[in-house]
């Protein structure tokens, strides 16, 4: 298995940044996909940003142009790097991976999550 760990959340005032960051361990061959997903009482999980391990992003219209997704493949590491954060950006942050296991199997991982709170 797969795990994932995020980190970097916390409360910021609008207008405000924050950098998240999630870490992958266990049994991996390899990573394809990472990305963040978001979640609101009430409401289901949404898509955020990608990216794939030759660098190609995807991005929520919701964040282009506040947010910036990166990854570093050697220590199996994504971040979100958060701009002019929006109260409606509040939020708990999920980190996903898409990959093989060392036995090559297709993994599908998601972090615990990790709430990010902006105030107005």
């Amino acid at each position: 298995q797969v795990q994932l760990v995020e980190s970097g959340g916390g409360l910021v005032q609008a207008g405000g940044s924050l950098r998240l960051s999630c870490v992958a361990s266990g049994n991996i061959y390899i990573i394809n996909d990472m990305g963040w997903y978001r979640q609101t009482p009430g409401k289901q999980r949404e898509f955020v940003a990608t990216i794939s391990t030759g660098g190609g992003i995807n991005y929520a219209d919701s964040v282009k142009g506040r947010f910036a997704i990166s990854r570093d493949n050697d220590k199996n590491t994504v971040y979100l790097q958060m701009n002019n954060l929006k109260p409606e950006d509040t939020a708990v942050y999920y980190c996903n991976s898409v990959g093989l296991d060392s036995d090559f199997r297709g993994e599908r991982a998601w972090g615990q999550g990790i709430l990010v709170t902006v105030s107005s």
